[in-house]
């Protein structure tokens, strides 16, 4: 396999368009009941729209008219946010945009949103079971703001006094990236604002399900379908002498949060097995995730063994650690990173926990990562937050964006993930990854080296298989660290874990711009809908939960609306890097913040033009560049083979002109 390292450059082979097909149009519905009253419940279920999400790379806010931004600008912001808009229209103050099978519960008129770019906007608040929709009062440009309900991380009611005794105030601490305040009157008999927004924000506290299991959109393409682990491990070249596809899990009594298909060494018995599963945290047991196609090295995924403070020992592991380097005849060692901090390990260590002794593994090479666990990375995020939202002190800008330490825990990723991927490249070594229980930091780092080794996972569909495998079937706890529909905020258990992963995923395509098949605003659709509940493909924290939920019966995948329009979420420059090895540069000057997420919110820090709009622009030029380049090559081909004819019969001894090679 071939190496690449910093930036990917071009190359010789022809792009490839990614398979785009028809574009998809948006449909657009609203629906609203009469509103005589200035606060109004309803009940109306109205039609489709799904489209918004494209907008959220340059942001919900439709226009920000500030009196510290200049004319031109303002309009700028203006005209590139409307062009981002759903449908061919702006979006009329008596409208809603509904998605189907969301319903209309409350309206609010004359509320205040207290913008903190722009002051005070008045206009009317509507309330969904799906989001919030604030429309001010402008007619011609009215300013909009979108935000559905699972963004939200906590409601906190303020105080606003300048305003009179029945004004209230509201504040909507959101996960992604941004807070809400809004003003308005309290009318007696009239249903409380508050309430109702964590009703709908939280619905699982209030015994009412997940908007996901209510929202009825078709697709074309069923996402479902895009993961299927048989096909997946087939494509590795799974099973083989070595390894085995096992069904030991089918019914998750060995181990309840990994899935029901494990790849494990051929020749080990069920029961030793079952005596490994004792020994590992929440049994999750040695397994293969990803095999290379020449030297066989493989990346196994566990959790920590629990030799505890006496130094335990399990037979059944050491041989089952043994059988996994005796499957990669190139190498005769074993290497295991633990991710985690070794004062961490030593700690857990004491608290039955731990990690593998090298006198107990015989040759096994053992390696910390040192990178800190989750709540030092959720204490990571909030201090970004602080520094990006809502101002920006732009005299300490890199200085305060240091001192959240944002950067350098992504490095530690990377720079951990280049580590395992040289190991099996360079090292044609086999690598065990764990962390404490295996499915935050492992996540991580398998799924980043899975994506340096192998380009399949570059694609587009691809990226979603490995999403769908090392993450979700995995037991990523997705519910536990987003905290889907539940109020409490403060949950040590939540922390940006996916995020940090994405965020790594895109400073890899800075690096190598032509190596993605996806692009940028793919990357901020799939954390926009980590935190929706539009989508069932991130909700619960494992397999097990998601089957006894019937997710994929009654919610629709997030792949299906990928997958239906592909051309909005392709990279128009990418080449298929097809058996390259990339080698990311995990070094602080090589990484940048990623402002087209965490400050999109803010109208000073938003890109001139839509860049999303720009790459399917070139998409459509690429397709058509490359239907003239074919048309060329059928003509030269046609007036070669003329050419070579007629020489032949007047020149015997000429042996014909030169094919013609073209890229693009």
């Amino acid at each position: 396999m071939e190496k690449q390292a910093g930036a990917g450059g071009a190359a010789d082979s022809p792009a490839q368009t990614g398979g785009v097909g028809a574009n998809r149009k948006p449909r657009t519905s609203a629906t609203t009941g009469s509103r005589q009253a200035s606060f109004e419940t309803l009940d109306s279920p109205s039609g489709s729209h799904v489209e918004w999400c494209k907008q959220l790379i340059a942001a919900t806010i439709s226009s920000q008219i500030s009196g510290s931004i200049s004319p031109d600008t303002a309009a700028r912001d203006s005209k590139n946010l409307q062009s981002l808009r759903d449908g061919p229209r702006q979006v009329q103050m008596d409208e809603v945009p509904l998605v189907p099978g969301e319903c209309i519960k409350a309206v609010a008129k004359d509320v205040m949103y207290i913008c903190p770019f722009s002051g005070l906007l008045t206009g009317t608040l509507t309330i969904t079971d799906y989001k919030l929709y604030f429309t001010s009062l402008e007619r011609e440009s009215p300013f909009i703001l979108d935000v559905n309900m699972g963004a939200v991380s906590r409601l906190e009611t303020i105080s606003v006094p300048s305003h009179g005794e029945n004004t209230r105030g509201l504040e909507l601490v959101c996960k992604d990236m941004r807070s809400l305040r809004f003003a308005y009157k309290k009318e007696d008999g009239q249903p409380e604002v508050v309430e109702l927004l964590a009703k709908h924000a939280f619905p699982l506290c209030k015994g009412l399900p997940l908007f996901a299991f209510l929202y009825k959109e078709e697709f074309p393409v069923d996402g479902w379908k895009v993961y299927d682990p048989m096909a997946e491990y087939k494509r590795q070249g799974l099973p083989n002498e070595s390894w085995t596809i096992s069904k030991i899990n089918s019914n998750y009594e060995l181990c309840d949060t990994y899935p029901s298909l494990l790849v494990i060494p051929t020749n080990i018995k069920d029961e030793d097995i079952k005596r490994v599963a004792v020994f590992r945290a929440k049994h999750r047991i040695p397994v293969l995730s990803w095999i290379h196609p020449e030297s066989q090295a493989t990346i196994v995924r566990s959790s920590q063994p629990l030799v505890g403070p006496l130094d335990r020992r399990c037979k059944e592991d050491e041989r089952f650690l043994q059988t996994i380097m005796d499957a990669n005849a190139q190498s005769h060692k074993l290497t295991i990173f633990d991710a985690r901090q070794s004062s961490v390990a030593d700690t857990n260590k004491a608290k039955d926990g731990g990690y593998e002794s090298e006198s107990f593994y015989p040759n096994v090479e053992f390696n910390f990562l040192e990178i800190p666990n989750i709540h030092v990375m959720r204490e990571s995020l909030r201090k970004l937050k602080e520094v990006v939202y809502p101002t920006i002190d732009e005299a300490h800008w890199h200085s305060a964006i240091d001192q959240t330490h944002w950067l350098e825990y992504i490095r530690l990723l990377l720079a951990g993930a280049v580590r395992i991927a040289d190991k099996l490249e360079s090292g044609k070594t086999s690598v065990v990854v764990h962390c404490s229980d295996g499915w935050d930091r492992t996540a991580q780092l398998s799924s980043l080296a899975m994506l340096i080794l192998d380009s399949y996972y570059r694609t587009l569909r691809g990226f979603q298989v490995l999403v769908e495998k090392e993450w979700i079937s995995f037991g990523h706890k997705f519910a536990a660290r987003v905290g889907h529909g539940d109020e409490n905020h403060a949950n040590s258990e939540r922390s940006p874990l996916f995020i940090q992963f994405i965020d790594c995923v895109w400073q890899m395509t800075q690096q190598f711009p032509a190596a993605f098949e996806f692009n940028e605003l793919f990357l901020i659709t799939v954390l926009d809908h980590l935190y929706s509940c539009l989508f069932g493909t991130f909700l619960y924290n494992s397999e097990q939960e998601r089957v006894a939920k019937q997710v994929q019966t009654k919610t629709v995948s997030l792949w299906s609306y990928i997958n239906s329009q592909p051309e909005d979420f392709t990279n128009p420059f990418y080449v298929d890097y097809e058996h390259h090895v990339l080698y990311p540069l995990a070094s602080t000057r090589h990484l940048e913040l990623w402002t087209s997420y965490y400050t999109r919110w803010n109208p000073r820090m938003r890109p001139q033009m839509p860049v999303h709009q720009t790459l399917k622009e070139l998409l459509y030029l690429r397709a058509e560049l490359q239907r003239k380049v074919e048309e060329l090559q059928r003509e030269a081909s046609s007036s070669h083979s003329l050419s070579s004819s007629s020489e032949h019969t007047s020149s015997p001894s000429h042996n014909g002109g030169t094919p013609l090679h073209t890229t693009v």
